[in-house]
């Protein structure tokens, strides 16, 4: 069974959802941007969304935030926020 990493943050001003995939360039990662900026996704809305891209939650699974500056090593940094969660596809084969 693959199982791969679904990370959440904001790009371009908007929440995006992408599946990490080892071995294949950023730009071919599945990705699904939410329609606002300001609220974080909703649970439901998330799951939908890897639903959609082909993966589901790995069992006992749950997201684990993360904050990080947005320049490192300056206290004065906007934070940012990035949530993780470990996923697989359906048929527990690689995406």
């Amino acid at each position: 069974m693959s199982e791969h990493t679904a990370q959440v943050s904001i790009r371009g001003g908007r929440w995006c959802l992408y599946v990490v995939l080892m071995g294949v360039p950023v730009s071919q990662w599945p990705e699904h941007y939410f329609g606002r900026a300001v609220q974080v996704p909703t649970v439901d809305e998330r799951s939908r969304a890897l639903t959609a891209l082909g993966f589901v939650f790995m069992d006992g699974a749950e997201w684990e935030w993360t904050e990080y500056s947005e320049t490192p090593d300056d206290d004065t940094s906007p934070v940012r926020l990035l949530a993780s969660i470990k996923v697989r596809s359906p048929d527990g084969d690689a995406s």
